[in-house]
């Protein structure tokens, strides 16, 4: 079995199962990706999936897909992806433990890649899974 880089909580898989059965047509899944920008220099990206990259990862819970950039793979590694209604927002959350720092709004984060070796000295396997 492969090691797969970041894992769904079943809130996450319901949410990206109703994205695209409410956006219809070619919709497949969910690509998350890392793009610089906001005050912390980095922010998650979500985009809706119509055609596979044969280079992202996947991973799939619940039946909900969700591909991750190849560029994303070393910030990502670990990270359990969320969906959370509160009271005054909803939307996904990251739980990521290659995220140093996020700035006062949370909307941007400063990410590390990934440490290879301590994941394979715990034993990690770390496989590519698309």
């Amino acid at each position: 079995m492969g090691f797969a880089v970041m894992s769904l909580t079943d809130a996450a898989a319901s949410r990206v199962k109703a994205i695209v059965e409410n956006a219809g047509g070619d919709a497949q899944g969910i690509r998350v990706s890392i793009k610089k920008g906001g005050c912390a220099g980095m922010e998650y990206a979500i985009d809706l999936v119509t055609t596979a990259n044969p280079k992202d990862d996947f991973v799939e819970h619940q039946g909900a897909k969700v591909w991750v950039a190849p560029e994303a793979v070393l910030y990502l590694l670990g990270t359990r992806m969320d969906f959370e209604v509160t009271t005054l927002r909803s939307g996904f959350t990251f739980n990521n433990p290659n995220q140093t720092s996020a700035c006062g709004c949370g909307e941007s984060v400063e990410l590390k890649p990934a440490d290879l070796a301590a994941l394979a000295a715990k034993g990690d396997a770390v496989v590519r899974a698309g």
